[in-house]
């Protein structure tokens, strides 16, 4: 059997930080995940289009006020004119959960260093049908243009349309999977193709956690 993980779960503490952050006892756990994933799940169908790799959510501990923080490539499609999409958007997440909702918009300078956005683009372009070696060459390379030490892009599926479902992957310098010091970033997404569904993973190294930041617990931060 594979001995794998996903590496943001193998890191968390280390050199990535909990994607939601709050404690509820037992009997309201399963209401609050469940909370946590609709409000995922509804900001990415709604702004698909604006490149938003997580999500992260923070509750206080009186259970007053939920903080949704979106990190996107494209800030400027969520905040909208003169910020009308934001106030349409709280008022939308207000219907998920009763609380009151304080929102948060990132921006993320280098969308190439994101490993979530580099699978989405290769997803995008297999669906309108680009070639798959193509696609996976173009996207490591501008990876590594952006400042990544290594990159890698795997695809998996009825490949070109094939009869068989199949694995190919390509990758340019180094992917320390291993090392928990490393800061990985991984991202994962579906392509919705005429032949069938197409599997994208996509690895970025970009550095080791330096001992000033294992000193201080400080987590990676995304660019």
């Amino acid at each position: 059997m594979g001995q794998k993980i996903r590496p943001t779960g193998f890191r968390i503490g280390i050199t990535e930080d909990w994607r939601s952050r709050w404690f509820a006892n037992k009997k309201d756990f399963g209401i609050l995940l469940c909370e946590d994933q609709n409000i995922r799940k509804l900001i990415k169908s709604k702004y698909h289009y604006a490149g938003i790799p997580k999500v992260e959510i923070e509750r206080k501990p009186d259970g007053g006020e939920v903080t949704v923080i979106i990190y996107t490539a494209r800030p400027g499609v969520i905040i909208g004119r003169k910020g009308a999409n934001v106030d349409k958007l709280k008022d939308e997440l207000g219907t998920i959960t009763d609380k009151k909702i304080d929102l948060k918009i990132h921006e993320i300078d280098r969308a190439e260093l994101d490993g979530q956005l580099v699978a989405e683009s290769v997803a995008e372009q297999l669906e309108k049908r680009a070639s798959f070696r193509r696609v996976m060459k173009k996207a490591v390379e501008m990876t590594m243009q952006a400042g990544a030490l290594g990159c890698k892009v795997q695809v998996a599926g009825r490949l070109g349309g094939a009869e068989m479902s199949r694995r190919e992957h390509t990758h340019k310098g180094s992917i320390p999977l291993q090392t928990l010091r490393a800061k990985i970033d991984y991202g994962f997404a579906e392509a919705k193709t005429t032949h069938g569904t197409i599997g994208v993973k996509a690895w970025v190294f970009r550095g080791i956690q330096s001992k000033k930041e294992r000193a201080h617990g400080t987590y990676a931060k995304k660019n």
